[in-house]
Parts: C-alpha cells; structure tokens; sequence
C-alpha cells in the first residue's frame, strides 16, 4: 500500500518533468512533495581514513652500533640499556693485548720518523755546502718521508682502536704502554641494547651497544592506495592521542600486497618524546595542496552500475554528479570530486530522484 502511495505521489511530479542527460528539473514544490531535504557538503583539510595505523621507527642516520675496534675482554660496563649518554663517553673497557702491539709499532715508527727528519736535516744542510751529493741528499729525503708516512699509518690505526688525540700525545711522551680500550660513544643518545657482559670476550668488529638519538622520530604509516593521490611530501602527519606532530617526507612507490596499502614516511619534529621506538599508533595525514575532500551524510551517497553518485542542487532541480568515496563512517561518508564548496546534496530522497533520473514509472503520466 505504501509503495502504491510513493508511486502515485512520483507520478503526479513527473507531470511536466523532462529529464536530460543527468539533470533531473524539479520544482520546489515536487521536491517537496517527495520528502527531498538537501545538506551542504563540507570541505575537510584532514586526509579521509583517520586513525591510520603507523609505526614508529628510528630514522637510519641517527642510529650508531658501536662494535669492539679490537679483540679483547670486556673488563667493565659504564652504562645500561635506556640510559642516556654523550658523544665521546665511555661505555666500556676491554683489556686487548693488541693494543700494546699497536702502541709499542707506533713509538718505534714514531722513533724512526724522528731520527729520518733528523738525518734529513743534516744532509740537507751538508747538500747545501756542498759536502755531501745530491744523489745522497734525495735518498735521505726519501727515507724521512717513507718513516712519516709509516708512523702515520700506525697512529692511524691507534684512533681507528679508539685511542684519542689526548691519549696518543701521553704516550709519545713517555706515559707507559697499556691494553685497556675505553669504549666511547660515538654520538649523543640513547643506549637501546647492548651485546655484551662483563667477562665476555669479544672478537674484532663484534657488536657491542646500539645507540640511537630518538628526537625526531618516523612514523611508517599504511595509507589505502585510494587516498595516495590526495598526499604530497610536507603534508601535516598527526598523532593526536600523543599530541605528536610532524610532516611527510616520503611517499613510497610500492604497495603491500596483503592489504593493498602504500608506505608513508612522516618525520616528527614536536612531541616525539611522547613516542617510542617499535610502538604502534594512530596517525592523521593532512592533505596535498589544492586537494579537496568533502565530507557529508551516508544517506547522500547513490550507486548505479559500479560508480558512486550524489544529486547536487541545482536552481532548476538537481544533477547526478560522480563522486570517488574515500572512506565511510555510520554516519557520514568522505568524498573526493570536482566541487566548489557551497554545493548542497540531497541526503533524503534519493531513491525517488533516483526513479526519476532511470525513467520508471512514467508510462503512468
């Protein structure tokens, strides 16, 4: 009985009624008649799909594994996991016989180096008075820069073992040779893990500390590959649950398989000591410049043969319009498509414009 009613009242609109193409002209009046009520669409600045799941990591250039520059054993620990230290502290010390082999080649080469500057200095000066020949005076010369270049290799290779500037000038003058290496930090940061005890002994380039600086900090976010075209490196990335901020630095180029999804890397510049490392959150993406999003009622949205419509008002009734859906809520969906902003959908009566924009029910004008 109901439909009976529905039909009789589409008829009695259609009187007059021509439609064209996606246009459906209809008066006030009509409108009314059907129970058609209209809602303006609004404009969203926040990429559609809120709360996507993110991941935070630690950006690569701030992450240091410091490694054992020799072999030895660990004699002492100086720090723990999750304490904070600065560049160039101790963070262990190893007893290595191999430092003293490298202390005692270095004062040797440092030894021969002195005495080649000085026969140098003396040929040279006997070359010059002509004592002694020229053949004699480069030969000399030759061995002087050969002894620099060695002793320079071997306190080279005491950096490279950790030994400072400080403890190589004490050495040269007179301190004694020693095999403990302090371990120091190469940067200020954070000691993630640790690889070692005490006691434990260690070959040469084995993993000691992980040490990361945690400010800023990434985010990895899955973004449907739906709302991809909406994102561009700078937009705004949010953790508001945090009160974390940043921006997008990188939008990858490959999807996930599993859930059709794209890698967003976002850096948080405020608030990222709210973050931790590993954890998992809830990101919202600002979107691209000059991209639009709408958002409006559930009860707007029309399908027809696989695509998306909404009815637009119109000063003369009302145009079916194509929308891209970007995501949906109980109660509202958000869209993407060619609007200005003032627009006004229908969000009730659709299925009668619907009726009218398809033809039916005319044979009973």
């Amino acid at each position: 009985m109901q439909l009976k009613r529905f039909l009789v009242a589409l008829n009695l609109c259609w009187v007059g009624l021509a439609v064209a193409g996606n246009d459906v002209p209809m008066t006030a009046r009509q409108s009314q008649a059907l129970g058609i009520e209209t809602q303006p669409i609004a404009s969203s600045s926040i990429l559609a799909g809120n709360a996507l799941p993110a991941q935070v990591v630690i950006p690569n250039q701030q992450i240091r594994i410091v490694s054992a520059p020799l072999p030895g054993m660990v004699e002492s620990m100086a720090v723990a996991v999750n304490q904070t230290v600065r560049k160039g502290q101790v963070l262990a010390r190893l007893q290595s016989p191999g430092l003293a082999e490298l202390q005692r080649d270095y004062l040797q080469a440092a030894l021969q180096s002195q005495l080649a500057q000085n026969s140098l200095s003396r040929d040279e000066k006997l070359f010059k008075d002509g004592i002694v020949a020229e053949s004699r005076f480069l030969a000399t010369r030759n061995s002087a820069l050969t002894s620099v270049a060695a002793a320079s290799e071997k306190k080279q290779a005491l950096r490279l073992a950790g030994m400072g500037e400080a403890a190589i000038l004490k050495l040269q003058s007179g301190q004694s040779v020693g095999s403990a290496l302090d371990v120091v930090s190469p940067i200020e940061g954070v000691v993630m893990e640790q690889m070692l005890a005490p006691g434990q002994r260690v070959e040469v380039a084995a993993p000691l500390f992980k040490v990361a600086r945690l400010s800023p900090l990434w985010l990895e976010i899955q973004v449907p590959l739906s709302q991809v075209s909406a994102l561009q490196a700078g937009a705004s990335a949010r953790v508001p649950a945090l009160q974390a901020s940043g921006k997008v630095i990188s939008i990858g180029r490959g999807i996930a398989e599993a859930n059709q999804t794209v890698m967003v890397r976002a850096e948080i510049t405020e608030g990222a000591d709210n973050l931790r490392p590993g954890q998992y959150v809830e990101a919202v993406l600002g979107m691209a410049s000059g991209a639009k999003q709408w958002v409006v009622g559930n009860g707007a949205l029309m399908r027809d043969g696989g695509e998306t419509y909404v009815f637009v008002q119109t000063p003369s009734g009302y145009h079916l319009q194509v929308v891209q859906v970007l995501s949906q809520t109980i109660s509202s969906a958000t869209f993407g498509g060619d609007f200005k902003g003032d627009e006004k959908v229908v969000t009730k009566g659709t299925v009668a414009l619907k009726a009218a924009w398809q033809g039916l029910g005319k044979g009973g004008e």
